[in-house]
């Protein structure tokens, strides 16, 4: 009997170090060893990212631009999204999310940081989503366990989310390296300690897939209102600054007797004729402003850039409408 009750208490302390969920999510004792040296070591690795792996997939989702596709991460039930700046590429552009169940949903870009490769984005549409929790107390360290997960080479059912095991290997004020293999595809997308909780968003994928650079959970943290009230903060690199005057809105106007514009012209795949204008239609204003000239609407869109967001009102046959979209580039 008390052989048996040895190995059972045996068994049990075994299971207490290789699960963090009984840990609460502390520091596991792996992060301060220079390299594995047992099975048991390798072990404890495998069972927290076992652990925390599955809510670390359900929030991270494939970010479908049209024209490219990266990745990023939902932050919170409403449907926040951390990503990296070069993947949004600007504030107020509509994409699609995906989740790895094949989940499509609207979303647009919230602010970015252009020095250093931050990015929010929000799902547009109503609902509760799953999501992860970021590591505000910025725990991370030299060396520690990481795994990065991302949609590399754009979304695959089939295959699912990509999840690659790496250590920290460098750590900067605004960067983080480790050598989690990645590769295109994988921008935006996050790394997690082992513990799941968020640490970095992937941002330079290296010429070797070994040598990425990430932006620290701190970064955003820094930002945080800015990127929530979809603010262009800084100068950098990491994304363009849309320039006013560049605002194209696709319409062939002419003036109208005693004010409004007769809309004689609709390019093609404009932004006026994907929002619904017509030949025919007559404008009246453009964000509350009445139109009294063809000049006067000219002028106003000189003080637009692409992706602006403009509010028409016209009439169509006698009955008045208002319409939303936003403006391409000239």
């Amino acid at each position: 009997m008390a052989l048996r009750r040895a190995a059972l208490l045996s068994g049990s302390f075994a299971a207490l170090l290789l699960s963090p969920a009984m840990a609460q999510g502390k520091r596991p004792f792996i992060n301060d060893k220079k390299a594995p040296d047992s099975r048991h070591d390798l072990d404890v690795i495998q069972q927290h990212v076992k652990d925390t792996l599955p809510a670390a997939r359900r929030a991270t989702v494939c970010i479908d631009l049209g024209d490219g596709t990266g990745s990023g991460v939902v932050v919170s039930p409403e449907g926040l999204i951390l990503s990296a700046a070069h993947v949004t590429s600007g504030v107020g552009k509509e994409f699609t999310v995906i989740f790895e169940d094949g989940r499509k949903l609207k979303a647009e870009s919230l602010g970015l940081v252009a020095s250093t490769d931050c990015a929010m984005a929000r799902i547009i549409e109503p609902g509760t989503y799953p999501f992860i929790e970021l590591d505000r107390d910025d725990t991370a360290k030299l060396g520690d366990w990481v795994y990065a997960l991302g949609h590399s080479g754009g979304f695959d059912k089939e295959r699912g989310i990509v999840v690659r095991i790496g250590r920290l290997v460098q750590m900067k004020d605004s960067t983080v390296q480790s050598d989690c293999s990645l590769i295109g595809g994988d921008s935006g997308g996050p790394l997690f300690d082992l513990n799941g909780h968020l640490i970095a968003i992937h941002s330079r994928v290296g010429s070797r897939t070994p040598e990425n650079m990430h932006v620290p959970v701190r970064e955003f943290l820094k930002n945080w209102d800015g990127l929530t009230k979809a603010e262009f903060i800084g100068e950098g690199p990491f994304a363009k600054k849309p320039e006013k005057g560049k605002g194209f809105l696709g319409l062939g106007t002419k003036d109208r007797p005693g004010g409004g514009l007769d809309i004689e012209k609709v390019g093609r795949e404009s932004p006026a004729e994907k929002a619904g204008m017509k030949a025919g239609d007559i404008l009246l204003k453009m964000d509350g402003t009445e139109l009294k000239s063809k000049e006067q609407l000219q002028d106003l869109l000189k003080e637009k850039a692409p992706d602006d967001r403009v509010a028409l009102e016209l009439l169509r046959n006698g009955k008045p409408e208002t319409l939303t979209l936003r403006l391409g580039e000239r």
